[in-house]
This record gives C-alpha cells, sequence and structure tokens, in this order.
C-alpha cells in the first residue's frame, strides 16, 4: 500500500487536489440546501409513503417532533436527489490531479457510482426495510401494542436507505483504490477472509433487525459486490508505469 505522499508527484498536487474539493464541498453544500428547501414542501408525502410502505401507525411526543422529522426527510431527499452531482463533483477534483482519468474513465465511474447508489437505497426500500420492519413488529401482542416516534421511525428508514446506497458503491470504491494506487489488488485477495469478517459485522449493524435472514440480504450481496470489485482492479487496474 503506498503512503499518500508517493501518490501525488508533488506537494502542489495535493494543494490542489485540497483547494478543488473545498470549492467543490462548497457547490456541494448550496445545492443540498436549495433542495432540501424544496424538498420540505413533498416531506409529508414521503412520510406517508413511508408508513404506509412500512406497515407502521406512527405517534409523536413533542410539538416540535413532526416538524423536525419532515426536516430530516427534506434533507435525505435533497442528498438523494443531489448524488450524481455530489459524485461528479467529487470525481471531477480526483480527475484535475489523477491525469490517467481519462474522460471516458470518469463518465464510466460516475455513471456506476449513480447506478450503484441507487440500486443499493432500493434494494433497501422495497426488501430489506418492510422485511425488517414486519419483524420487529412481530413482538406485538394483546398486551403489548407498539407506538411508535415519527421521529425515531424517519431516523429509521433514512438511515438504512441511504447507508445501503453507500454500502453498494463497494465494487468501484475498490477499483478506484486500485486505480489510483492507493491500495492495491494483493491487499483485498490476500485479506479476503478478514474482508468476509468486516462484512459479516456490517451487515449485523446496518440491517434492521439482527436475524439471520435479514442479514443475509446484506452480507450476500456485499459479498458479491466485493468479488466484483476484485474482478473489476483485475481489468481494470493502474497500467504499469513506464521507465
Amino acid at each position: 500500500m503506498k503512503p499518500l505522499a508517493e501518490i501525488f508527484e508533488n506537494r502542489d498536487q495535493i494543494i490542489v487536489f485540497l483547494e478543488k474539493l473545498r470549492r467543490s464541498l462548497i457547490q456541494i453544500a448550496v445545492v443540498v440546501f436549495g433542495l432540501a428547501l424544496a424538498g420540505y414542501v413533498l416531506a409529508r408525502d414521503v412520510l406517508n409513503f413511508l408508513q404506509q410502505h412500512v406497515g407502521v401507525t406512527l405517534a409523536y411526543y413533542a410539538l416540535t417532533e413532526t416538524f423536525f422529522a419532515l426536516l430530516s426527510i427534506a434533507l435525505a431527499l435533497s442528498l438523494i436527489v443531489s448524488v450524481p452531482f455530489i459524485l461528479f463533483k467529487i470525481l471531477a477534483a480526483l480527475q484535475a490531479v489523477f491525469h490517467q482519468f481519462t474522460r471516458k474513465m470518469f463518465f464510466g465511474f460516475w455513471f456506476g457510482f449513480v447506478f450503484l447508489f441507487y440500486a443499493g437505497a432500493s434494494f433497501c426500500l422495497l426488501i430489506t426495510l418492510p422485511y425488517g420492519a414486519k419483524f420487529l413488529l412481530g413482538f406485538q401482542n394483546q398486551s403489548l401494542e407498539a407506538l411508535i416516534s415519527v421521529r425515531k421511525f424517519v431516523s429509521f428508514c433514512l438511515t438504512f436507505i441511504l447507508a445501503f446506497g453507500v454500502v453498494f458503491e463497494l465494487p468501484l470504491i475498490m477499483i478506484l483504490l486500485g486505480r489510483i494506487g492507493l491500495v492495491p489488488l494483493t491487499i483485498f485477495t490476500r485479506y479476503r477472509s478478514y474482508a468476509i469478517l468486516i462484512i459479516a459485522i456490517l451487515s449485523a449493524v446496518l440491517t434492521p433487525t439482527p436475524d439471520a435472514l435479514n442479514m443475509l440480504l446484506m452480507a450476500g450481496p456485499l459479498y458479491i459486490l466485493y468479488e466484483i470489485g476484485i474482478i473489476g482492479m483485475r481489468i481494470w487496474g493502474p497500467r504499469p508505469s513506464s521507465g
């Protein structure tokens, strides 16, 4: 594994990258904030959809709880809609420094990251989240009824949807790390057993229920994505430097 000092050609290159990244983060913050204001208009509809989709009855325990829950939804909507722009700006900052990023490669990574994020978020929304909620609500009985806080419900749903979207980026992150020379392919192949352990731990933490089937719904795709990342690193790994 190369140190950062060897990956960047010189100190000026690091400064260029950090300055480009700083400007990109400012632009991202402005876009996310602007879209969050617009997203608040749709927040209540999204809350109603999540409530019906998961099948829960919600309650609020403070006068401001629903308001802040809607703000959280607006911000999450903004982040989800902004993903293509966020990834574009981050990759543009990398491209400004690592000139081996051709235009074709840049848009290939961008499209792949966007697709995998939405695939992961959709997988959670359509499969993991409803199943997890059904499992947890199964503990209800005649003497025990679930009274679910709207704030905690919104936090529960949004955290897992966003987490799944980010986790599904794994193969392209691996390919990108290999492409810029930060982590070589041998690290991922040599420590595959450790990767499986980490995937199992992540699945236990990120899935909304502790049962084995729900964990498998996370761990299975994650391991497949890990192997896809290794294959991708073999195909699109860094080109040997001349001289």
